[in-house]
């Protein structure tokens, strides 16, 4: 994910459109048969940590449950020790867990349970033989309220909205553009200051992947085979600005309203986008 202010978070920040544009990196078929297990291995994170969400649980449990998952498929996590950027500290979890009006970055804590009618964001990264999968999922704890269960379904369907247009010949605004018009349709509210990326070896690569249509160069990158993106919109009820609290990693909504974040790693083939974070 990329933001405008030049910080250097985990879900990497929106560039300003007047700096320069990287070139993307693409992929062999080998790499991303690499990219494809790594990918696995974060379904397979998401499946047990959906399968131990449930009232009374802490976030730090579900933190050390990611992390016994990650070795017994000899990945590690690709978030842990994540460089902070201006003098903060690195990220001190292996995934990341926002609850409620939490969007992105929230650290697992002893002292953060989960409570019926909450909804939490897990954004698991594996780092496996040299490459890395990233997929963020919004679970719901138990019973949770009308307004919470559309924030995610209509979350959810713009993240497929968008990975229906990653077809050959496109182009990176076509993504956004479905993902906006899905998400605005349903009178909610896209994120403008954190977006989708590229990620190959590293975590962020090129391009940026907004969820929204802006005068961005990245927007006009053509997709082409080889090309791994992660295609994550980040939803909110209220309004579209976010707050960074002073841990200097949680973002929540401004207004502190619901949000939900989903996200997978795809591949652009020749046969359709191919999402590599499945089971």
């Amino acid at each position: 994910m990329f933001k405008k202010s030049g910080r250097t978070p985990l879900r990497q920040p929106a560039q300003q459109a007047k700096q320069r544009q990287t070139p993307p990196i693409f992929k062999s078929p080998r790499e991303i048969q690499i990219m494809r297990e790594a990918g696995r291995i974060v379904a397979r994170v998401h499946a047990a940590l959906k399968q131990a969400i449930r009232p009374g649980v802490s976030t730090w449990e579900l933190d050390q449950l990611a992390l016994e998952m990650l070795q017994k498929y000899d990945a590690t996590s690709a978030f842990l020790n994540y460089p902070g950027g201006n003098n903060r500290k690195p990220f001190p979890a292996h995934i990341c867990a926002s609850i409620n009006e939490e969007l992105v970055h929230g650290i697992p804590s002893k002292h953060r349970i989960l409570h019926e009618g909450d909804i939490i964001s897990i954004d698991v990264g594996a780092r496996y033989r040299g490459f890395i999968g990233d997929s963020a999922w919004s679970y719901a704890v138990g019973s949770i309220s009308d307004k919470a269960a559309e924030l995610m379904r209509v979350t959810e369907e713009s993240l497929y909205a968008g990975i229906k247009q990653a077809l050959v010949g496109r182009r990176v605004v076509d993504i956004s553009r479905a993902v906006q018009r899905h998400v605005e349709n349903h009178g909610l509210h896209v994120v403008r200051e954190y977006t989708g990326h590229g990620v190959g070896r590293q975590m962020h690569e090129a391009p940026q992947v907004l969820n929204y249509v802006a005068n961005d160069p990245d927007g006009n990158v053509v997709l082409t085979p080889g090309l791994v993106l992660a295609i994550e919109p980040m939803v909110q009820r209220g309004t579209w600005e976010t707050h960074t609290l002073k841990d200097n990693w949680t973002v929540t909504s401004k207004d502190r309203s619901l949000t939900a974040h989903f996200e997978h790693t795809i591949a652009i083939t020749n046969n359709g986008p191919e999402i590599l974070t499945l089971p």
